[in-house]
């Protein structure tokens, strides 16, 4: 992994029941769990996950969520997906797990499906589109379409927007802003 500056890199959460949590996210991303075992540092039992042999885990899960404070922090927690069989795959094995409020949003850079997982920490699934509009952006997306017909719809809907462009030259851009490398 090529890192030229702090780079997100990996995150973790608290949970009620650790167990259940790992069952979740094991079988619903199809994490590996790479290692578990007690923390030095404050004691709570920590599983961690990977979804690559690149970096040793990109995910903890950590037992000890307090009962006082059962909302979550967490805004949510994203995952990357490389195509739409596999974010509508997502989608039904979470619900099959008890993932609530299930969500699908078009973002016009991204197709994405929100929920909360079995705890009530909010997650997101999604993947890329060819293209860049400014964010926040977001309308419902009917995952019952065929890609190109949600291809053109994205299009549609963003091609007109002043910050509209290619995805790639997007990119382009933020690599002439000199990425913050000092």
């Amino acid at each position: 992994m090529k890192v030229l500056r702090p780079t997100p890199a990996h995150f973790g959460i608290y949970a009620f029941d650790l167990d259940k949590m790992v069952d979740f996210y094991t079988r619903v991303f199809r994490l590996t769990i790479t290692d578990e075992g007690i923390g030095k540092n404050f004691g709570n039992r920590l599983v961690f996950m990977s979804a690559t042999e690149d970096q040793h885990h990109q995910f903890v899960l950590s037992a000890g969520r307090s009962a006082e404070s059962p909302v979550s922090t967490i805004m949510q927690a994203s995952f990357i997906v490389p195509d739409l069989a596999e974010l509508r795959w997502n989608r039904d094995e979470a619900a099959a797990l008890g993932a609530t409020q299930i969500q699908p949003m078009n973002h016009g850079n991204a197709w994405s499906v929100y929920y909360f997982d079995p705890e009530g920490n909010r997650v997101e699934v999604y993947m890329d589109t060819p293209y860049y509009v400014n964010q926040p952006y977001g309308v419902p997306l009917d995952l019952s379409k065929s890609e190109e017909e949600l291809l053109s719809e994205t299009k549609a809907l963003v091609r007109d927007d002043p910050s509209f462009m290619p995805l790639a030259e997007w990119q382009a851009r933020f690599r002439a802003k000199g990425n913050g490398v000092r």
